[in-house]
């Protein structure tokens, strides 16, 4: 078997950790996963005890902190979950796709494309359930993939700077398109205010029905084309004497990076930096092969998306903030730090 590597920045190369470790690293990213579900859980404005998390779960008791874990956190915990997987694997998803280490569905204006096509159907059109502007936030990120990767290939190749570039641009248009029309009438926009920020608080489980499995053909799709990519790192010239369909991995990559970045929009608005940040902790830890780190980053991106929403419950107790902001907060320094790196890892 051919011994991957991960490219560092400085000289020499850093061999990759065998199957063992990283089946071990994958473990204790699924542990530390579990203890922030019960942690997310458990913390909030006031915090519940274990006992009373158990008695809610298991024997369907009536009290204050019972009916809190079952009507409230329970749900917003599972919604976290679903969102963070399907964030992380976006983001993974774009930067293989494109190459491109600063890719990332909020950074390249997917995000942006998703929120503006949902609050065209909820102010336009009246769409106020959740399986019907599912379809707008598809078609709005679907559009805007598209669009930045148009924006982003030159005579050479794709480029990731002028794709950066080109995502903030189509971003901050279509953010203030939908500020503009959030402004002219604000009554029917208020109950979207906490989605625009990007929040996972008081979304219901009915919320994520007809989503998930969306969520679950983008996953087996991520799959089926990460062996592809990892030919696709080397160079379309490389891939396709390996026998890989250039065109057949693009095209289920870009509907998997639809179903996933759409689906999360439409559940939680927009949430930024997860989908940057997560897949380059992935590649530190396991290297550039695409399968594991698709693996990692459906285990870490949750746990970072649950950290974040946690430090918004404390952080302004009783008051809360958005874990779109918390996430902004974290992953604006990060941005800056991997653009100011001469490489970036394992691409």
């Amino acid at each position: 078997m051919t011994t991957l590597t991960l490219r560092r920045d400085g000289p020499g190369a850093k061999t990759a950790p065998g199957p063992r470790r990283r089946l071990l690293g994958l473990v204790v990213a699924l542990a530390a996963l579990a203890a922030l579900l019960v942690l997310s859980v458990m913390i909030g404005s006031t915090s519940i005890a274990p006992s009373a998390v158990w008695d809610a779960l298991v024997r369907s008791s009536d009290g204050i902190d019972q009916f809190a874990v079952r009507d409230f956190r329970l749900p917003r915990t599972i919604v976290g979950l679903v969102v963070g997987v399907a964030l992380g694997l976006s983001g993974a998803l774009i930067q293989a796709l494109t190459r491109n280490p600063l890719a990332d569905p909020g950074v390249l204006g997917v995000h942006a494309g998703a929120s503006f096509a949902v609050t065209v159907a909820v102010g336009l059109l009246g769409v106020r359930e959740a399986q019907g502007y599912m379809w707008f936030a598809f078609a709005g990120a679907l559009v805007v993939t598209l669009l930045v990767l148009a924006l982003g290939s030159t005579r050479r190749g794709s480029s990731p700077v002028v794709m950066v570039l080109a995502g903030v641009c189509v971003g901050a248009v279509l953010g203030g398109a939908r500020e503009a029309l959030q402004l002219t009438d604000p009554d029917a926009f208020d109950m979207m205010r906490y989605w625009n920020a990007g929040s996972i608080v008081g979304r219901p489980l009915e919320v994520l029905w007809p989503i998930l499995p969306f969520f679950a053909v983008a996953v087996i799709l991520a799959f089926v084309v990460s062996g592809p990519l990892n030919a696709l790192a080397l160079g379309d010239e490389v891939a396709a004497a390996q026998g890989v369909g250039l065109a057949r991995t693009r095209v289920l990559a870009v509907i998997a990076l639809t179903l996933l970045a759409g689906g999360a929009t439409a559940i939680a608005g927009p949430i930024a930096f997860v989908g940057l940040m997560v897949p380059h902790v992935a590649r530190w830890i396991v290297g550039p092969d695409q399968r594991w780190i698709f693996a990692y980053s459906i285990l870490l991106a949750p746990s970072l998306l649950l950290v974040s929403d946690i430090l918004g419950r404390v952080v302004m107790r009783p008051s809360e903030i958005p874990v779109g902001v918390v996430t902004a907060f974290v992953g604006a320094p990060v941005l800056v730090a991997l653009v100011r790196r001469r490489k970036a890892s394992g691409l």
